[in-house]
């Protein structure tokens, strides 16, 4: 009786602490099952935030306060 005791505890306790992959495992991804209009609006809310990052990384002293990578993501950004 001891011993099953033991035994569902460890398994409670590995469920416990990988639960995620357990999940991601049984349950299907959630990206399977955008449409086309939500995938690309879930892409444009991901496009405005970096832009806003990076806008608001430039601070008072302009496109001078961006590094060259950040300046050419920009305006790749800008251009979409």
């Amino acid at each position: 009786m001891n011993t099953v005791l033991i035994i569902l505890a460890v398994v409670v306790i590995f469920a416990y602490f990988f639960r995620k992959e357990i999940k991601e495992k049984i349950a299907p991804d959630a990206e399977r099952n955008y449409t086309i209009d939500d995938k690309f609006n879930a892409e444009k809310v991901s496009r405005q935030k970096e832009i806003d990052h990076l806008l608001s990384k430039m601070g008072e002293n302009g496109i001078d306060d961006l590094s060259e990578k950040d300046r050419r993501r920009l305006d790749e950004l800008s251009k979409k």
